[in-house]
């Protein structure tokens, strides 16, 4: 059987599922079988099938009330997408560092937490940030959380805290903008003082730039 395209029906329900889970991955809460409906133009029998495959294989479940939610199965797609994204800010995120003399890093967020997925030092400076890759935070500290929290309002201004990570260090960090499947940020973190007015647009570029990279 084939839809009104001519694609196989198959190709047809791997679309459906695919947007299913864009659909519970988008604003972070819960969705009834007939919101999901609703909001993908499907009837409520099409959109019962294709939760129960997700639930199925773990890529969704159903709370108490019904509601749909992401599974704890996408963890293990994104560990393995994790040393992709990795490879593919290095370059930027070492232009970054070498650039304005801060350890430069790429945060991804894993529910509520930060995760450092990237992190360059700079080579010439006297003394700099360590800041280890793993490590995680609450989004509530530190510029790059900030940033993240920002972009799930819609925002894309840079974020600048001090203090909040670790004692003297200050940060500024920009979310990723337009890419649906990933939250993120880029940011830089030093002891020394720090420009806002010249750096903070810097981070932003580099976020552009990454984004451009992912996209």
């Amino acid at each position: 059987m084939r839809d009104h395209k001519g694609n196989p029906e198959s190709a047809q329900t791997l679309e459906r599922g695919l947007r299913l889970l864009r659909l519970l991955a988008d604003g972070h809460r819960g969705r009834t079988p007939t919101e999901l409906a609703q909001e993908l133009g499907l009837s409520r029998p099409i959109v019962y099938r294709l939760l129960t495959t997700l639930q199925n294989e773990g890529f969704a479940r159903r709370d108490a009330e019904g509601r749909a939610h992401l599974g704890f199965g996408v963890l293990a797609l994104a560990r393995a997408v994790q040393p992709l994204l990795r490879a593919a800010a290095l370059p930027a995120l070492r232009r970054l560092a070498e650039e304005t003399g801060a350890t430069a890093h790429l945060t991804a967020a894993e529910g509520d937490e930060g995760l450092a997925i990237a992190v360059v030092e700079p080579t010439w400076t006297d003394m700099h940030v360590a800041y280890r890759e793993g490590s995680r935070h609450p989004l509530t500290r530190g510029a790059a959380g900030l940033a993240i929290l920002a972009l799930r309002e819609g925002r894309t201004d840079y974020q600048v805290t001090e203090g909040q990570l670790q004692e003297g260090a200050r940060g500024i960090a920009a979310p990723l903008p337009g890419l649906p499947w990933l939250e993120a940020s880029v940011g830089i973190v030093t002891f020394g003082p720090i420009d806002t007015a010249t750096l903070g647009p810097r981070v932003v570029r580099t976020a552009i730039e990454l984004r451009e990279a992912l996209s």
